[in-house]
């Protein structure tokens, strides 16, 4: 058993020397002289979001704290990307996955899982797939627990994890330690990572959290309150969770910034046009936090770096959140966040979504 482990092992270490780090693009916008707005393309990566990472990492927990033996199946609950990631590690270590998603999933990530190899256990309620996971690990699967181990799985300290990696990236831009690091919070080990290797590096940077309006985290942090549920529920994927994650650490968080769907589905669009290529809406939701951050910035006469993520591919929302026609079936009309942000970008001025 201990010699699969270390094959394993050798094949994760492999892997992750044959990915190379992300890019850090760089945007200049009219309205915000002096400011330099960055994005770490995560989507970049082998299995085309952010997760990629956090999936090797839980993989690597797993193996190394003895939970996972040759042969034994794996069950995680997940919105998509994470079980996409997790189902291409699976599938490079030989084992079989299952994905607790809910039924609303886009339907291209259920798709993107079950070309891998794994199986999606779909489930109506989305508050229910923490239940229907722990399910699957009773009967001898090794649950990979994004949500109540994502914030312990990571190296925040180094290991290129990617606070690391953005701010030796930064090294050479003209304002290094940036005054802001946004994210959303889908697990919270994103932001757990990021806000801790900040502290550890002693850096004067910022974190801020973009979620979706009305989000469990939204509410627990301003309230320090663990129990705090959603109130408005959302169409961006992977954010907006219906409760505060185990994983979200409030203490280590600086600000939230809270996005209405209209708004991340048109700052989506807005990243098209600058970038060339299509992004999901959780990348739309960080772009709404930084322009928001810069505008304050530029109010208080302040000059600097914000930097932020691109989670995942546009195209996975080929039929959600880029079709018109689905769009209007669920009443989202995004043209007037559109041209608000536009202004914002125009101006530097908040006026508002």
């Amino acid at each position: 058993m201990r010699q699969w482990t270390r094959q394993s092992l050798a094949r994760l270490r492999q892997e992750a020397a044959r990915s190379a780090d992300t890019h850090l693009l760089k945007l200049e916008f009219p309205g915000f002289p002096g400011i330099d707005f960055y994005f770490k393309d995560e989507a970049a990566h082998p299995t085309g979001s952010l997760k990629h990472r956090l999936a090797r990492s839980l993989y690597l927990y797993a193996l190394c704290n003895g939970r996972l033996r040759r042969g034994q199946p794996v069950v995680d609950a997940s919105s998509g990307s994470t079980a996409i990631s997790e189902a291409w590690f699976a599938r490079l270590l030989g084992l079989q996955f299952t994905a607790v998603m809910p039924a609303c999933t886009a339907p291209r990530k259920i798709a993107d899982v079950q070309a891998l190899g794994g199986h999606c256990d779909l489930v109506d309620d989305p508050a229910q797939v923490y239940e229907r996971a722990a399910w699957h690990a009773t009967n001898g699967a090794c649950h990979l627990d994004q949500f109540g181990l994502a914030e312990r799985a990571t190296d925040w300290r180094g290991n290129n994890n990617i606070a690391e990696s953005i701010i030796g990236q930064l090294a050479g831009e003209p304002h290094p330690e940036p005054a802001w690091i946004v994210c959303g919070a889908g697990t919270g080990g994103t932001s757990a990572t990021i806000g801790r290797y900040l502290r550890y590096r002693s850096l004067p940077t910022g974190l801020c959290v973009a979620d979706p309006a009305g989000s469990a985290f939204i509410h627990g942090w301003h309230r320090r309150d663990r129990d705090a549920t959603c109130s408005h529920p959302t169409v961006i994927e992977g954010i907006g969770r219906p409760r505060v994650e185990p994983g979200f650490l409030f203490d280590v968080v600086d600000e939230v910034v809270e996005v209405p769907d209209t708004a991340s589905i048109a700052a989506m669009r807005l990243l098209e046009e600058h970038l060339g290529r299509r992004y999901g809406g959780s990348s739309g939701t960080n772009l709404v936090g930084c322009l928001r951050l810069a505008a304050q910035m530029r109010a208080d006469g302040i000059e600097g770096s914000i930097v932020s993520l691109l989670c995942d591919p546009g195209e996975r929302y080929d039929q959600t959140l880029y079709d018109p026609a689905w769009l209007t079936r669920r009443g989202l009309d995004p043209s007037g966040a559109e041209a608000a942000l536009r202004a914002i970008i125009a101006t530097g001025e908040w006026h508002g979504l």
